[in-house]
């Protein structure tokens, strides 16, 4: 079983940086496909970024390309998620996703909400304009 944890959420105003960590348990984790996923009020969740188990691939959806950027360090059992000019439509909840350890190779990442087997708690980020 794979725990996450969330945190940096907070409240900031628009063009302003948060980092969200996701502390991962396990240990698997380092060959783990991961990802970040958004959901607001009354939408469907979203994927916002994707990491490969190695690093070496990243994906961004088109509304957060350019602005923030996923990284882990697997020593720590951590992701992260840089975000910076941030705009009031980012705000939402902001998840963190792990999928189940399947000796994926070192440039596949998930982007689809069903291809994840874990789920952290969430934490939310808010952008005032």
């Amino acid at each position: 079983q794979v725990q996450l944890v969330e945190s940096g959420g907070g409240l900031v105003q628009a063009g302003g940086s948060l980092r969200l960590s996701c502390a991962a348990s396990g240990r698997t984790f380092s060959t783990q496909p991961m990802g970040w996923f958004r959901q607001a009020p009354g939408k469907e969740r979203e994927i916002v970024a994707a990491i490969s188990w190695s690093g070496y691939s990243t994906y961004y959806s088109d509304s957060v390309k350019g602005r923030f950027t996923i990284s882990r360090d697997n020593a720590k059992n951590t992701v992260y998620l840089q975000m910076n000019s941030l705009k009031p439509e980012d705000t939402a909840s902001y998840y963190c996703a792990a999928v189940r350890d399947r000796n994926y190779g070192s440039t596949y990442y998930e982007t689809g909400v069903q291809g994840y087997d874990y789920w952290g708690q969430g934490t939310q980020v808010t952008v005032s304009s």
